[in-house]
Order: C-alpha cells, then sequence, then structure tokens
C-alpha cells in the first residue's frame, strides 16, 4: 500500500502522453471557441517552464518521498495570465513533466492531477483580471487545494503524522506562487492586455 509511488513509477510517461493526446483533441474540438494553434503553442510553451521550474531546485522530503520545488509559480502564473484551459495542462502535465525529470516520476499521476486542479481554479478566478486582489485571492485559493490534495493523498498513503511533515513545506511552496506569480501576473496583464487576444 505505502509503495503506490514505487507502483506507478512505470506510467507516468503513459499517463502523461494519454492527457496530452486528449487536450490536443478537446482544443480540436472547440477550435471555433478557442484560437486553438495560439492556446497549444502557450500551453506547451507553459508547460514546459512549469516542468523546468519544478525541477530547477528540489528538496526531499524524507517522511513522504515528495520534495520542496517552486513550480507552483510559475503555474499560479500561467493560469492568472492565460486562464483555465492553459492553466489545467501547465499546472498538471508541467509539474507532472518536472515530477519525471526530477527523478520522481511515481508522484507524476498525483501531480497531475493536484496541480491540474489548482490551475483549473486559479485561472477560472483570476480570468480577464488584473487586479491584484482579485489575483492573490485566486492564487490562495490554489495554493489550498494543492496542499490539501497533497494533504490527503499523503495521510492516505503514508498516515496524517508523515502527511503533516510536509504541509509547512507545501505551503512555502503555496506563499512563494502567490507572492511571485501575482507580482509577474500583474506586472504582465498591466503591460501586455492584448495578451488575451491571443485565446
Amino acid at each position: 500500500m505505502t509503495e503506490l509511488t514505487e507502483m506507478l513509477k512505470p506510467y507516468g510517461p503513459y499517463v502523461l502522453a494519454a492527457v496530452t493526446l486528449l487536450y490536443v483533441a478537446y482544443l480540436f474540438m472547440n477550435r471555433k471557441k478557442f484560437r486553438s494553434a495560439s492556446v497549444l503553442a502557450l500551453s506547451a510553451v507553459m508547460a514546459a517552464v512549469v516542468g523546468v521550474t519544478t525541477a530547477f531546485i528540489t528538496i526531499a522530503t524524507p517522511a513522504t518521498g515528495g520534495y520542496l520545488n517552486f513550480g507552483d509559480t510559475m503555474v499560479m502564473f500561467s493560469a492568472m495570465v492565460f486562464g483555465p484551459v492553459i492553466g489545467v495542462f501547465a499546472g498538471g502535465v508541467g509539474s507532472a513533466l518536472g515530477d519525471i525529470i526530477a527523478g520522481y516520476p511515481g508522484w507524476a499521476p498525483i501531480t497531475l492531477v493536484v496541480k491540474g486542479l489548482e490551475g483549473l481554479a486559479i485561472g477560472y478566478i483570476a480570468r480577464r483580471s488584473d487586479n491584484v486582489s482579485t489575483l492573490v485571492i485566486a492564487g490562495l485559493i490554489g495554493g489550498i487545494i494543492m496542499v490539501s490534495g497533497y494533504f490527503a493523498f499523503e495521510a492516505y498513503m503514508y498516515g496524517i503524522p508523515a502527511a503533516a511533515t510536509e504541509v509547512p513545506v507545501n505551503i512555502v511552496q503555496a506563499v512563494t506562487g502567490v507572492l511571485v506569480g501575482t507580482l509577474l501576473a500583474q506586472a504582465i496583464k498591466k503591460r501586455y492586455p492584448e495578451i488575451e487576444d491571443l485565446l
């Protein structure tokens, strides 16, 4: 039971490939709603940025086999600037890709769900707004989703005491993401309001 992340290791790349194909199909089916070529290109770029940011600095947390990273900054930024569609892809697929690159492939499927939901929620709340309060609220809600999502999984897998040891680490990730992500997103939205025309 406690080896679920070990069992999931071989499946991470396949899950990411399947989700990416579903995402491309979704964009294709909704091509009248989105500028699908722009959305697809931005999704790929932001997922890559999230993946690299996630894998760039990693600090292991031995109790659960997870790690501290600063990918949430780019998850929040991408969702705040580009909305829920790109936010869910960049958050989920980008962060899961970061897990694989950083050497934590067993966490990729869990991360795909948790960070995807985080990006989706932030994107819905923050879309078409450059108001700092709105962006901060969106980031805080996304941070709560991330912290509680990982806590729920880790509590189920490793028990509440082990899961509780990772909560402060995840809170640091969330707070950093809110602060830096909000500053970057507001700067881009105010300086380049035409960015929304790409979607």
